[in-house]
């Protein structure tokens, strides 16, 4: 399983329920909002808006704070804001991605920098770690929706690039032009997916001991701690025995 799919999972079993969700609510209206003000406000006319409430309705935000984030667009709200990647080192020199948005750039890059200072890192320049990550379509599925044959078929049929399949889900991997496209055909075949977003797919990978891992997880965590980061994303790689003792 892929790095970042793991840290979904670390994640997800952390808990700091509560504030973690109304972080989340709160990035991803900010992505509704920015998507409807860059395009059309209805999603069926905007795909990057279409991916973006797709994501948030996964993620069980309520209809009615998606509508407001839509509707904000529209008040002049998410007119300022800048979309930037920063990219640098966290412990053990794994690669650490960082999504922002942002209405002000100095503010969020002085912080964004003394994170990765105060947690063991080191922000590097712009493509100092992105060679080490394609960007890809990822549309994951419970593994109770088919077995690998059915599910890899229906993935061809739509014309993704690969299936990563486990005993909890089917992760589906497509070029980035063509998400939504292939989504859209897999939900006709498969039903509603679990998740569909675009994301950072790490092509080489650095080994995390437990005591790295640790470290690791303190970094992404005050990251995401900040208002303007939308998402990060690392290249870590952890044996099974270091994943059950975080």
């Amino acid at each position: 399983m892929a790095g970042h799919s793991k840290w979904a999972n670390i994640q997800h079993r952390k808990g700091r329920q509560d504030a973690v969700r109304a972080k989340l609510f709160s990035k991803l209206s900010k992505e509704i909002t920015v998507a409807a003000k860059m395009g059309d406000p209805d999603p069926d006319k905007n795909p990057r808006l279409r991916l973006a409430v797709k994501e948030a309705k996964s993620q069980s935000v309520p209809k009615d704070v998606i509508e407001r984030a839509i509707k904000k667009s529209q008040v002049g709200e998410g007119d300022d804001y800048e979309e930037i990647r920063y990219e640098g080192y966290g412990p053990n020199g794994v690669a650490v991605i960082v999504e922002a948005m942002t209405d002000n750039r100095n503010r969020t890059a002085s912080n964004v920098r003394s994170t990765f200072t105060k947690n063991g890192g080191n922000l590097g320049e712009t493509g100092s770690v992105g060679f080490m990550f394609e960007r890809k379509g990822e549309i994951t599925y419970p593994a109770t929706v088919g077995d690998v044959d059915a599910v890899m078929e229906a993935a061809i049929e739509a014309g993704a690039e690969d299936v990563e399949s486990s005993e909890e889900e089917h992760v589906i991997w497509c070029a980035d032009t063509d998400l939504s496209e292939v989504a859209g055909a897999l939900e006709a075949a498969l039903g509603e997916s679990e998740s569909t977003k675009l994301v950072w797919k790490p092509t080489t990978t650095t080994e995390m001991d437990l005591e790295n891992m640790q470290k690791l997880m303190k970094l992404v965590d005050a990251l995401e701690d900040d208002d303007d980061v939308q998402r990060v994303t690392t290249n870590f790689e952890a044996s099974d025995e270091v994943m059950a003792q975080l």
